[in-house]
C-alpha cells in the first residue's frame, strides 16, 4: 500500500510522442469502429450520466438514482424544483460532461500524474455505483471499474501512463460524436426527451441551438486536451 500511495503522489514521466499518438488512434478506432462502438459507448454515458449526477448535487437537488441501460441511453432521477436554473443546470451538464471529463483528466496528465488519474477515476466509479438503481447499470459501472482497478494495481508505469492516455482521448473523441447521434435522432423523429429538448421547454431557446452548443463545448475540450495532451507545442 505504500509503495502504491507513492505512485498515486509522485509524478510520472511523460510518454513518448509515439505513445501519445498511438493512443489517439486506438481511441479513435473504439469509437469510428460501429460494431465495437455498440459496446464502448457505455462509457460516454457513464460519465454522461455522472455529469447529471454531480451537478444534481452541486445543485442542491436529491439525488434518487442513475439508471444505464444496454442501448447505451441512460437517466438520471433527481428531486427538487423542475424548473429553474438548477434544473437548467443538470441538463447542460450531460453531454458536455465526458469532454469536460476528458478535459480535466487531459489537464492532471499534462502534470504528470497519470497514476493519481487512475485512482481518482477509481474513486469516482465507487461513488456513481451507490446511485446506480438497475442490474445492468451496476453491471456496466462493475466491469469498467475493474479494468481501471487492474490496471492501476498490477499494470506496469507504462502500461498505466498509456492508459490513463486512452481513456483521456476516448472521452474527449467520443463527446462530439455523441452530440452528432444526438441530432441524427432528433432529425429522425426521436429524441423528443432528450437533454435539448427539455432545455427548449424549459428555456424557450430552440433545441438546435443547445445542441449547437453542446457541441461547440466538446469541440473546444478536444482542442485545448489536444494542446495539453503535448501532441502539439504549447507555445
Amino acid at each position: 500500500m505504500n509503495d502504491v500511495w507513492d505512485s498515486i503522489t509522485s509524478t510520472q514521466p511523460a510518454p513518448s510522442l509515439r505513445v501519445l499518438i498511438g493512443t489517439g488512434v486506438v481511441a479513435l478506432l473504439l469509437i469510428a469502429w460501429r460494431p465495437i462502438w455498440r459496446y464502448t459507448r457505455q462509457v460516454v454515458t457513464i460519465a454522461h450520466e455522472g455529469a447529471h449526477g454531480l451537478v444534481a448535487a452541486l445543485a442542491g437537488r436529491k439525488l434518487a438514482g442513475i439508471r444505464l441501460h444496454s442501448d447505451t441511453s441512460g437517466v438520471t432521477v433527481s428531486r427538487g424544483k423542475p424548473t429553474g436554473a438548477g434544473m437548467i443546470a443538470v441538463l447542460l451538464a450531460g453531454y458536455p460532461g465526458p469532454a469536460l471529463f476528458g478535459l480535466a483528466a487531459a489537464f492532471v496528465l499534462g502534470q504528470g500524474y497519470a497514476v493519481a488519474l487512475l485512482w481518482g477515476l477509481l474513486l469516482a466509479l465507487v461513488v456513481l455505483l451507490l446511485q446506480i438503481r438497475n442490474l445492468f447499470g451496476l453491471w456496466s459501472v462493475v466491469v469498467f471499474g475493474a479494468v481501471v482497478f487492474a490496471v492501476s494495481w498490477w499494470g506496469s508505469a507504462d502500461v498505466q501512463s498509456a492508459f490513463a492516455y486512452l481513456l483521456t482521448w476516448f472521452l474527449l473523441l467520443a463527446a462530439p460524436r455523441a452530440v452528432i447521434e444526438l441530432q441524427h435522432s432528433r432529425r429522425g423523429g426521436g429524441g423528443r426527451s432528450s437533454d435539448a429538448d427539455q432545455l427548449r421547454r424549459l428555456t424557450g431557446v430552440p433545441a438546435l441551438v443547445w445542441v449547437a452548443f453542446f457541441g461547440l463545448i466538446t469541440l473546444v475540450c478536444l482542442g485545448l486536451g489536444v494542446l495539453w495532451s503535448g501532441v502539439l507545442p504549447s507555445q
